[in-house]
């Protein structure tokens, strides 16, 4: 992203379903441009900023959910023309829900992402519930974190890679504990062989991977890379009737993959956390309210009894915002960066 769009100097009239938020903070994310310029959504100018709590000043004459001074978190469409980062922004009633009065403006928006993306992963594209295994990849991320905390709340047990010693001392202070932290570090370490041992060669019945390995090591350029699983490791470790969720979209699967996991009677789904707006785009506001609502009000009451605890950064303030998202579109944030007003 080469320029970011911070201002919204002049706000339209409020319609009718509009409500006027005064932004107190505001989550930085990374920016997909390739997808927005596969649905044609590519300007020159990106708003930036889409996840954002703030306080209602106004409400349009047919919006029923809020009224001015009540406490709001959403995320903003991907279509939308306005930046999280102005300090008043118009948004349709449908993406936003209340925040708890427990939880402060940091929070709610600076987990609002990765609550929906941990939902769509473990709620939507595989059932998590008790007695099941979860392989959580790159757990001490911002995701990872969330992705732990629910799968755990669902009664599940849950395994964890990390990437640095760091990491791997965050997820092993993490209560309630995971069952295994494997460090794979100095990629020494066979995961597939780990968590084989830890589910007594019965293999998991989830993953959710951070990104695989799809060749072989001379062709992986970056040292992050390095630490990927390959893609056999995965379905080596995935259980009879077992779900590989990835965030690899140019996965490709070769016949004896494809084999192997016919064998399991396992599937492969792809976690992208845009498909409630690139549906809400297709077919109008119905599957929006319908399922994702509920989602974002969930998430905020997990916040709100402390079942998720984020993984934040101290708050940035407005004029670093340009720096961070800098960082952030870079993949160079390893904990959510978070604008506070």
């Amino acid at each position: 992203v080469t320029s970011v769009n911070l201002s919204q100097e002049n706000l339209p009239p409020t319609r009718d379903n509009d409500v006027k938020v005064q932004v107190r903070a505001c989550a930085l994310s990374w920016i997909d441009t390739k997808l927005l310029s596969e649905i044609k959504l590519e300007k020159e100018l990106l708003p930036v900023g889409r996840e954002i709590s703030g306080v209602v000043l106004e409400v349009g004459r047919k919006v029923t959910f809020f009224q001015p001074d009540d406490e709001v978190v959403g995320i903003l469409p991907l279509d939308s023309e306005q930046s999280g980062l102005c300090e008043v922004i118009l948004v349709h009633e449908h993406y936003l829900v209340r925040k708890p009065e427990k939880v402060c403006w940091v929070e709610a928006a600076g987990t609002v992402r990765d609550g929906v993306r941990a939902y769509t992963a473990l709620h939507y594209l595989s059932q998590v519930s008790p007695g099941k295994t979860v392989l959580v990849m790159d757990g001490a991320s911002p995701f990872g974190t969330i992705a732990i905390q629910l799968a755990q709340h669902r009664g599940a047990k849950v395994i964890s890679t990390a990437y640095s010693l760091e990491d791997k001392q965050y997820l092993e202070r993490l209560r309630p504990p995971v069952a295994r932290v494997i460090d794979v570090s100095n990629g020494k370490i066979d995961v597939a062989e780990s968590c084989l041992e830890e589910t007594g060669g019965l293999g998991v019945d989830i993953v959710l991977d951070a990104g695989v390995k799809l060749y072989s090591a001379e062709d992986e350029s970056t040292s992050k890379s390095q630490l990927l699983p390959h893609k056999h490791d995965i379905i080596t470790l995935l259980g009879v009737g077992g779900h590989w969720i990835t965030t690899e979209k140019n996965l490709q699967l070769d016949p004896p993959d494809s084999h192997t996991l016919f064998l399991k009677g396992a599937t492969v789904s792809f976690l992208n956390d845009e498909i409630w707006n690139l549906s809400n785009l297709q077919q109008g506001k119905y599957l929006y309210i319908l399922l994702m609502i509920p989602i974002l009000e969930d998430i905020m009451e997990k916040l709100s009894s402390s079942i998720f605890r984020p993984q934040l950064d101290e708050p940035i303030p407005l004029y670093e915002a340009k720096v961070s998202m800098e960082i952030v579109q870079n993949n160079q944030a390893r904990k959510r960066q978070v604008i506070q007003f």
